[in-house]
């Protein structure tokens, strides 16, 4: 679904929007535990959505999963993707979002330097939790912080993010919770900044493949530090010495697909092992969240599946809608006759199989009811399949 917006507002009326469809309907201690989760009975296929309701190509080994075409917006494949289930460190992906958020709005810079609390260190010094190795009392900047958070999934940095952003852990959290409204992410409620489990914090593969998007879409230089495959810091150690550590990124896709570019994984005993993985091409850019599977290595060989496969199929292309529909509404009541239509963000994507893109043949079905001023933001006035 791709919304369209007025591009003009008038003194009356806000915004209406058209939503169109396409025309082609086609880690190892990541996490919180280190028992394994039991590998689910493969979904059968005739369960599993597939873009076009088409047949399933195969099954994965994983509780849940959602793949989404980043541009268009068109899901490819999804079962139990509503499904919801501890998100492990995947809630650093807010924790995250939040942090680009406040570099965007000035509010700090990547020099910005953050102290590291009492709460943060022991973190650091628990076995179980993954950690960047913050030392007590000193002060990390921005830069490291965000390689810390999301290559090496520092529980640690999180909560030296969240207590300096939000004052607080209980304040940073209430900050993600209202973020997560706002993305519409009602599947999703989180209860602290690092993910580790309690029984009231919860996610979905849908939601976690939305908050996806809205990383790669808000914040292009998010894949700066989600493709890294590395992260090197220096600290100083115990011994007031300087400490170099080096870790890799625990999502080893990355080091088996050059398209690979993010995001995120997670593991918590109650749930499995869960990758929201993002890739590129020429002509396709996607999002996936895998939830569930039994190990590390499961959850890349299943998203790796997943991605090629859609590689193998789509593609995406950019249509012209002003071909096909008039750039204008008639209104009524307001003052002025016509408003502008136009789709969200100005262009319209379309998700097609490879070898239809000069066959998509948009067709405009505007709604035949009058439309009466004052009208929404938002408002639906018809389909462009």
């Amino acid at each position: 679904m791709h919304a369209f917006r007025i591009i003009r507002k008038s003194i009356v009326f806000a915004f209406v929007s058209m939503m169109f469809v396409s025309a082609i309907a086609i880690a190892a201690r990541h996490g919180h535990g280190r028992r394994q989760a039991e590998p689910e009975v493969l979904m059968p296929l005739n369960e599993i959505h597939v873009y076009g309701n088409r047949p399933a190509p195969f099954a994965l080994a994983a509780k849940s999963a959602e793949l989404m075409a980043v541009h268009s917006g068109a899901v490819l494949y999804a079962y139990n993707e509503h499904m919801k289930m501890q998100p492990a460190s995947l809630a650093k992906m807010m924790t995250f979002y939040l942090a680009l958020e406040a570099l965007r709005q000035k509010r700090i810079t990547l020099e910005t330097e953050m102290p590291v609390s009492e709460t943060a260190w022991r973190l650091s010094l628990n076995d179980s939790v993954s950690r960047m190795f913050l030392q007590v009392g000193h002060k990390v900047s921005v830069h490291d912080l965000l390689y810390g958070l999301m290559v090496s999934s520092g529980n640690d940095a999180a909560v030296v993010l969240s207590e300096y952003l939000g004052g607080s852990q209980e304040a940073f959290t209430q900050e993600m919770n209202h973020k997560a409204q706002a993305l519409d992410l009602t599947e999703t409620h989180f209860t602290n900044p690092d993910g580790l489990p309690t029984p009231d914090e919860y996610t979905t593969a849908a939601d976690m493949v939305k908050l996806g998007r809205a990383l790669l879409e808000t914040f292009p230089e998010s894949l700066q530090y989600t493709s890294a495959k590395d992260f090197t810091f220096t600290t100083i150690g115990t011994n007031g010495r300087a400490v170099t550590i080096s870790q890799r990124n625990f999502n080893t896709l990355l080091f088996y697909d050059s398209r690979v570019n993010g995001i995120k994984t997670g593991h918590v005993d109650e749930a499995g092992y869960h990758l929201v993985a993002s890739a590129h091409n020429e002509n396709l850019d996607l999002i996936s969240a895998v939830f569930g599977t039994s190990s590390m290595e499961q959850r890349r060989v299943e998203t790796d599946k997943l991605l090629e496969w859609a590689f193998q199929t789509f593609t995406t292309v950019k249509s012209d809608w002003r071909k096909a529909m008039p750039d204008k509404i008639r209104i009524y009541q307001g003052d002025i006759n016509e408003v502008p239509i136009a789709p969200e963000g100005g262009s319209s994507y379309f998700t097609v199989d490879q070898g239809m893109e000069r066959k998509l043949k948009l067709v405009p079905e505007l709604t035949d009811k009058p439309l009466v001023a004052p009208l929404p933001k938002g408002a639906t006035v018809g389909q462009l399949t």
